[in-house]
């Protein structure tokens, strides 16, 4: 049983989708600089790490949607449904919790190169902190600022994190941002399933037996045949 696709599902499936194909552009133009032309693309490999990391991110975050992530359902499918929606729920607050942390660790990761402040607290936010070392200005090691067509659309940033300083390269608040954005959207996929559940739509956090019995569907296709 899956929870139909809304625009937002598309979008975030489309992402994915976009910066998969924007690593591989990426990564064979590189290939053809080096071997072909003799030359090479300075900022092609940390920028390809970069979309990797925001495609593995956010795709995991998604992956809670499709019920894709892989689980051991062995003790879930020897009990009783009412008893396996127990589980289900449990182990969706489990993961609720654990998103949670994940936030507070990502934002306390990305905070200061935003010149914003981390959180106070050890496991659970106690308010922000008061003093902290403002990181706006590291840039990243080889990606320049983009221009487009003589534009700069990205000059704002220095404004706004920089004092107005010109970056060379990109800020790192920017691919950092991915921490934070992929576990907040953690935590919403968690929560939406936990509803799922709560309401019957959903049968398990874990992936179903979808495609066995579509191999079974089709193996009996054959016999009957």
């Amino acid at each position: 049983m899956h929870e139909p696709r809304t625009a937002f599902d598309r979008f975030q499936e489309n992402f994915v989708a976009v910066l998969l194909g924007l690593m591989t552009v990426i990564t064979f133009a590189n290939v053809v600089a080096r071997y072909i032309l003799n030359t090479g693309i300075l900022w092609g490999l940390e920028v390809t790490v970069f979309l990797f990391g925001w495609m593995v991110l956010i795709g995991a975050a998604y992956a809670v949607k499709t019920k894709s992530h892989l689980g051991v359902d062995a003790v879930l499918l020897a009990l009783a449904p009412p008893r396996r929606r127990q589980f289900g729920l449990f182990a969706a607050l489990c993961c609720i919790l654990y998103a949670l942390l994940l936030l507070k660790g990502s934002w306390d990761y990305w905070a200061n190169f935003a010149n914003l402040p981390a959180t106070e607290g050890r496991w659970f936010p106690l308010g922000f902190e008061e003093k902290f070392r403002a990181k706006g200005w590291y840039e990243t090691q080889d990606t320049p600022m983009p221009e487009l067509f003589g534009l700069h659309p990205l000059d704002w940033i220095q404004d706004v994190f920089n004092e107005g300083e010109e970056y060379e390269k990109i800020p790192r608040l920017l691919p950092y941002f991915v921490l934070p954005l992929a576990m907040a959207l953690l935590l919403y996929r968690y929560v939406q399933a936990f509803v799922a559940l709560w309401r019957g739509r959903l049968d398990s956090l874990v992936a179903s037996h979808e495609a066995e019995e579509a191999v079974e569907e089709a193996a009996q296709k054959l016999k009957d045949a």
